[in-house]
């Protein structure tokens, strides 16, 4: 139930900031510096608009995943991919994936 509560708030708060074009920029620009660098997200995946051609874990731009596959995927792990949780803020999981869902889909 807890977790259900969670995502939902991160569903609202994600919808919120993309209506609030500053917002998203900067959420966006956040959630890129976490791919890059904190997530390590380009050592395993491709993302175009991150320049990274890995081949381990899926091609972010042929599946485009939506947000909340991504924010559950970074938290709890899946397949060979760790789970973050605990090594990336509840904010950085959240940044990561609005990042990720909008640069997958460009």
């Amino acid at each position: 139930m807890k977790k259900l509560f969670l995502n939902l708030f991160c569903t609202l708060f994600l919808i919120f900031a993309s209506i609030n074009q500053v917002n998203a920029d900067e959420l966006f620009n956040i959630g890129k510096e976490v791919f890059l660098g904190t997530g390590n997200c380009v050592a395993c995946h491709t993302l175009s608009d991150a320049g990274s051609n890995a081949m381990v874990g899926p091609n972010l731009n042929e599946i485009r995943p939506d947000i909340q596959r991504i924010i559950m995927a970074v938290r709890n792990g899946i397949g060979v991919m760790p789970a973050m949780e605990g090594i990336l803020t509840n904010d950085e999981i959240e940044a990561v994936a609005h990042y990720t869902s909008i640069a997958a889909e460009q």
